[in-house]
């Protein structure tokens, strides 16, 4: 009886693929015709807000039992492909394949998105600013250790905006050709990394000689040529190498979470922005800085972040970075911009975006 039952479920999960099949292929000729009329006014392919809306529908119409997290990972795919259909979308970001960057990438944009990877972040920026990439995934900063200088560095030298952000869980496991941690003389990863293992690598691994790599997948990468070696980094590395996972989340602090920023050659669309980052210099006088910020405060905007680098060439002057919460590029904030740029020797809007989403695991 039961085998009757199991063969009818079958039969019946066999129509709902092909009812799928033909619904996922209309989709699809209709994003390609979404993709003509976009070529058509030279409109960016990639639509966050767009792309966020469908998501949100669909949560809130979602009565089970697929968990929300599995219809969310299911439709990016869908979407990814949309896009790939209607323009392959050539992302650049920090290699080699594998980094922390790419994965982020992949999780956001899906994987049918054609990701290239670059040297460093400098060509990720010159990729996009040149158009030989249609967008660019660069790090921003992390939640335990900071900002990455030359990330804010390249905003002051490259005409770039930023689309999206980007928040990704950074979780660090032991990889390795070895079956086992006694065997484990040498541990490769980025200096980010060992840094954020130091405690489990002086408990488990004390003996282990500790060598610094350009990335964690360059670490992965080497260890697949080495016997007694492991590399830490993330567990989709394993994946993708054949390496053994020897340890989980050996990070000292497990809420690590790094920003990740979405960048294009053009101002995103206008619909559904919250933040809004910006870079200014300030006259050399007393009281500049404060009068900026009491701009804010009068306007009852709330500054998320404000960093301060020093400025390449120009020594003992500084850039400052800031992320506020509202969308400045609207009508109602011209004042506002037009009071900044008087009291700013420069300010730059690197773009308005919206709130960024948490992933990874």
């Amino acid at each position: 009886m039961n085998l009757d039952r199991l063969k009818e479920i079958r039969t019946e999960i066999n129509k709902l693929d092909l009812e799928l099949l033909k619904l996922l292929n209309q989709r699809a000729e209709l994003s390609l015709e979404v993709g003509k009329i976009k070529a058509q006014d030279k409109d960016l392919v990639f639509k966050p807000f767009r792309e966020r809306e469908v998501l949100k529908n669909l949560e809130e119409k979602n009565t089970g039992p697929l968990p929300t997290e599995h219809l969310r990972a299911i439709y990016r795919e869908i979407l990814s492909s949309s896009r790939r259909l209607q323009s392959p979308q050539k992302v650049y970001f920090l290699g080699p394949e594998g980094t922390f960057s790419h994965l982020a990438g992949m999780e956001y944009l899906g994987q049918s998105a054609d990701f290239r990877p670059q040297k460093n972040i400098e060509a990720v920026f010159k990729g996009v600013v040149f158009k030989e990439a249609d967008l660019g995934i660069i790090p921003l900063e992390n939640s335990l250790q900071g900002s990455v200088g030359q990330s804010l560095d390249y905003f002051m030298r490259y005409e770039v905006y930023i689309q999206a952000e980007i928040y990704f869980r950074i979780s660090h496991f032991l990889l390795s050709k070895s079956q086992s941690l006694k065997q484990i003389k040498r541990v490769y990863s980025h200096p980010q990394a060992l840094e954020q293992c130091d405690g489990w690598l002086n408990s488990h691994l004390p003996l282990a000689e500790i060598i610094p790599e350009r990335s964690t997948a360059q670490a992965a990468k080497r260890v697949t040529q080495e016997e007694e070696s492991a590399a830490i980094g993330h567990k989709k590395l394993a994946e993708l190498l054949h390496l053994n996972i020897l340890a989980s989340h050996i990070e000292d602090l497990s809420d690590n979470w790094t920003r990740f920023l979405i960048i294009a050659n053009q101002p995103a669309e206008i619909k559904g922005k919250e933040k809004t980052s910006i870079v200014f210099t300030l006259p050399d006088k007393p009281g500049s800085l404060s009068t900026v910020l009491e701009i804010f405060a009068r306007a009852k905007i709330n500054l998320k972040k404000l960093e301060s680098r020093p400025l390449r060439g120009e020594k003992w002057q500084y850039v400052f970075f800031a992320d506020v919460e509202c969308d400045l590029t609207r009508e109602e904030y011209k004042e506002l911009l037009t009071s900044l740029k008087n009291n700013c020797h420069l300010l730059k809007v690197l773009g308005s975006y919206p709130k960024g989403e948490y992933l990874g695991s």
